[in-house]
């Protein structure tokens, strides 16, 4: 008898049809990865089975035992924890508090201790082998590279009878991804299941006894994780054959510098980095987390006080705040680490959201133009190949991948010619990933210039031209030619991040 069992479930949200009548089974002693492109339904799958929404039709079962959720609290006490792509933590929250949230026990007098909360975190964490995180500090103050080990922990901390991970390693170091990866073969060891959702092959084969493939909100089949090619997974998610994750890569940097960074410094974690970019140049940033990459994209665009040296096509300049790095005089945009919390409002249409940056450009004496708002919006949606019912729809209803096509429209909107990529694939599917490094290498041929950060080193090998290696908060390394290979980035960053 499989341990999770579903029959016939579907989902609608207006009108889109998110699960079509799904089938799904999955037996205890199992990590069961689930693909499919974003939009493929499996998020809605995941938010019903932890009772974060109602399924329409169709039945869930439990060991045999019809299994619907009314709210999140109950899919715990049913022993199904998940751990979601988008971050849930509250930041104003400490770290313990956090992850015992709506579990802590009270004192007589109605109390909480902190004390209590941050012993008891300590100790799971010792348990997990994550003795280095602090319990007490604020998560606001956290990488997110942390929030997400903080999100893991907090799904692991109920001992749930099933794990879900969706996206749970996009921000992790390899090392943390080993350290994830042996947690859910433990589990499946002791007779517990793990759902994994990821658009990562490697850590699939790796951790997958079988694989569970959707397309648009149905299920294309199920079958034993070496018995498929990842050739074979990606045409069962897509419908087709994908030619080619990675686009041909033409060298179009011309002689004109772009950007150039002399002794950039921020606080004591910048230490003075120096480089340039160059016209038509897509310039990988690689580094272990912590190591300056964040604070180096923040300070180009303004959001972090920096001192040092930034020149603009030639020309000396002070970058004051986000708002002026968009400004003519400079022309820079950024896609940002978190597009949730940093790059989309998602209570807004999907037309608000990409015009958000370029009122500029439809604002005549005060009032919007919608003849040219809509020309703007339309021919964003067709080149990015946003899949929305219509401009109007909110942009929080759509897939994480459209989220994040959204996020690009709205900065390509700005007309900056310098872009500041950071992590600009984490969380979305091959297809999605495919279109945005084609799209990148046609921008560069178009002669901007784009700073690409990815804790994907395959991205780095493969789309960069060069790629700088960042260590301590400085460049430790430079890569490019046929030194840029994937496991020679790896090895720059492993040797220099060891560095005393």
């Amino acid at each position: 008898m499989a341990l999770l069992e579903a029959v016939g479930v579907s989902k609608r949200y207006g009108g889109i049809l998110a699960l079509n009548k799904m089938h799904f089974a999955a037996n205890a002693g199992e990590v069961r990865a689930i693909l499919g492109e974003n939009g493929a339904g499996k998020s809605t799958f995941i938010q019903i089975l932890a009772g974060a929404v109602a399924a329409d039709e169709g039945e869930l079962k439990l060991s045999g035992a019809a299994y619907r959720a009314r709210d999140p609290r109950q899919a715990r006490r049913a022993g199904i924890s998940p751990v979601f792509q988008e971050l849930s933590l509250i930041p104003e929250l400490t770290v313990a508090e956090n992850i015992f949230f709506g579990d802590e026990q009270l004192s007589a007098l109605g109390t909480i201790s902190q004390r209590d909360l941050n012993e008891k975190a300590a100790a799971l964490f010792a348990a997990l082998g994550l003795a280095t995180i602090t319990p007490n500090v604020p998560v606001r103050t956290l990488s997110i590279g942390d929030r997400q080990l903080i999100e893991i922990v907090k799904g692991l901390s109920s001992d749930p009878t099933i794990l879900i991970l969706d996206e749970a390693t996009s921000a992790l170091l390899p090392k943390e991804v080993d350290w994830l990866l042996g947690k859910a073969r433990e589990r499946a060891a002791s007779g517990k299941l793990v759902l994994y959702i990821s658009h990562r092959m490697d850590e699939v084969r790796r951790v997958a006894d079988r694989v569970t493939v959707l397309r648009n909100g149905e299920t294309v089949g199920t079958e034993t994780t070496t018995d498929l090619t990842d050739g074979d997974i990606v045409s069962m998610m897509l419908g087709r054959r994908l030619d080619r994750l990675f686009p041909e890569r033409k060298p179009t940097a011309t002689g004109q510098i772009a950007l150039k960074v002399t002794d950039l410094k921020v606080g004591h974690i910048l230490r003075g980095v120096s480089f340039d970019m160059r016209e038509g140049e897509v310039l990988g940033v690689a580094g272990l987390q912590g190591h300056g990459q964040r604070e180096l994209f923040m300070a180009l665009f303004g959001a972090e006080r920096a001192e040092g040296r930034i020149e603009i096509w030639g020309k000396p300049v002070t970058i004051r705040s986000p708002g002026h790095a968009l400004s003519p005089e400079i022309g820079m945009a950024l896609l940002p680490e978190d597009r949730r919390d940093q790059g989309i409002l998602l209570g807004k249409p999907v037309r608000e959201n990409i015009v958000l940056s370029a009122l500029k450009r439809v604002v005549r004496r005060g009032l919007v133009d919608t003849r040219a708002e809509r020309k703007l919006v339309e021919e964003a949606m067709a080149l990015l190949q946003i899949k929305a019912d219509s401009m109007e729809q909110l942009a929080g209803t759509l897939s994480g991948g459209n989220q994040q096509k959204v996020v690009l429209a709205k900065l390509l909107a700005t007309e900056a010619r310098i872009l500041l990529f950071f992590d600009p694939t984490r969380g979305v599917d091959v297809g999605t990933k495919a279109e945005i490094f084609s799209l990148m290498r046609s921008l560069a041929a178009r002669g901007f210039a784009i700073l690409f950060f990815s804790t994907d080193l395959a991205e780095l090998a493969n789309v960069a031209d060069r790629t700088l290696v960042m260590s301590y908060g400085a460049i430790a390394a430079t890569l490019q030619g046929e030194t840029m290979t994937e496991g020679a980035i790896l090895s720059a960053t492993l040797s220099q991040g060891s560095a005393a």
